[in-house]
């Protein structure tokens, strides 16, 4: 059985320290909050990032901070009970993960009021490994597009727009029909109508060298079905590669640049992976690693509105709709759910749903990937949650419903 112990445990009187100094016998895992192992073990904190995620050792115990160590790295840090957080709870959610050995969760971090309150390790977790995001990869590439619709390059119309008038390296003449009409906001909804085999989307996949560049979009476009007005509802799966061609065919010097000085550079971004597609574009829609606490910068931004240390990064009203439900997807479309979890909708790569906890509904937009990793801003509780996690059986959104949101709710 695993067991929990605490990086540094604030909040808690320098008496119940000392309870726990060495030569006492230490409290059972999570029997009490006033048990602390401070000293950390250096190697738990040292793997580098050329070392595969996959190779890391599993924590035999799980870890966490009620007042988490600033390190230099742009993240604000606070103390859990000054910011209106019941450690007695957190700390009994996180004693249940550890001692279960749950393979489903790899960190658990929590901000509130903008502070970094509450940091949990375990399994493969550790605070400076960069974890494979799968799907949270589109809501990265829907933020890239706003920041290239602040900068000028692109326009809240052009959203509206055909997704083939932004490619000039298209031959129509072969493609579908319908297919020179499918818009950006569709590609971003995955309501672009597009509909492949599986042994279509394997013979992308397997063939780069027939789909670079645009020629992967080429492909999807003329070897799709025919796209009708029936076809276009809400297709998991459908859209990001799109996406990521009008922005590299409108912003100067090229994706992978652009990506890296306008976004990634401007949070305070550096170890971090964003490996391409098929097309030799950066992925749209995996195959990106980030730091749990590099997620909360993106989660953070997105609940400033857009804005990062006085610079508007993103303008507030692509956010806006980019976290409001375009579609509604139908409640067996999401990880993480439960009784709790409803209404579930689908906006500009970002998931929708709503909570419900203690007789109130809390509307939430979270980034979802595959294996366990979310980014779930509360706005109503200044409430900022990520996850991340290997294994797809996992219920996050209902634990938050159950378990985090009381810990923090009036």
């Amino acid at each position: 059985m695993n067991r929990l112990t605490s990086l540094i445990l604030g909040g808690v009187a320098a008496a119940s320290l000392m309870a726990c100094a060495p030569g006492r016998p230490e409290a059972p895992a999570g029997t009490s909050p006033d048990y602390a192992k401070v000293e950390v073990e250096p190697e738990l904190y040292q793997h580098s990032f050329s070392e595969s995620f996959w190779d890391v050792p599993k924590l035999e115990d799980g870890f966490y901070s009620t007042r988490p160590a600033a390190r230099g790295d742009g993240v604000v840090v606070g103390e859990l009970t000054r910011e209106g957080g019941d450690a007695q709870a957190l700390i009994r959610l996180v004693t249940e993960i550890a001692a279960s050995n749950e393979e489903n969760y790899d960190s658990l971090l929590i901000a509130r009021n903008g502070k970094l309150v509450f940091e949990s390790y375990f399994a493969l977790g550790r605070v400076n490994l960069p974890h494979p995001q799968a799907s949270a990869t589109k809501t990265y590439t829907s933020l890239l597009l706003g920041r290239a619709i602040q900068l000028g390059y692109l326009t809240m119309e052009d959203l509206d727009k055909p997704v083939v008038d932004f490619l000039d390296a298209l031959d129509r003449s072969s493609f579908a029909s319908g297919a020179d009409e499918i818009t950006l906001q569709e590609a971003l909804t995955m309501t672009t109508g597009i509909r492949l085999t599986d042994e279509q989307w394997g013979e992308m996949r397997d063939n780069p060298d027939r789909m670079q560049g645009q020629k992967q979009v080429q492909y999807m476009l003329e070897t799709s079905q025919p796209i009708t007005a029936e076809s276009k509802i809400f297709k998991y799966g459908t859209g990001p590669d799109m996406v990521m061609q009008v922005i590299e065919a409108s912003v100067p010097g090229g994706t992978e640049k652009f990506l890296r000085t306008e976004l990634l550079d401007k949070l305070g971004i550096t170890e971090y992976e964003w490996l391409t597609e098929v097309s030799g574009l950066p992925a749209a829609g995996w195959r990106t690693s980030f730091t749990s606490r590099d997620m909360m910068k993106f989660g953070h931004l997105v609940m400033n509105d857009g804005r990062w240390d006085g610079e508007q990064l993103i303008p507030a009203d692509y956010l806006m709709r980019s976290m409001t439900p375009g579609v509604l997807t139908g409640d067996d479309d999401i990880y993480g759910g439960g009784p709790e979890v409803s209404n579930i909708g689908y906006g500009y790569f970002w998931w929708t749903a709503d909570l419900d906890s203690g007789g109130k509904t809390y509307s939430v937009a979270n980034a979802q990937g595959g294996g366990g990793q979310y980014i779930i801003p509360i706005d109503d509780l200044s409430l900022l949650i990520v996850v991340t996690g290997h294994s797809n059986d996992n219920t996050t959104l209902q634990r938050v419903a159950e378990r985090i949101i009381p810990a923090f709710r009036p």
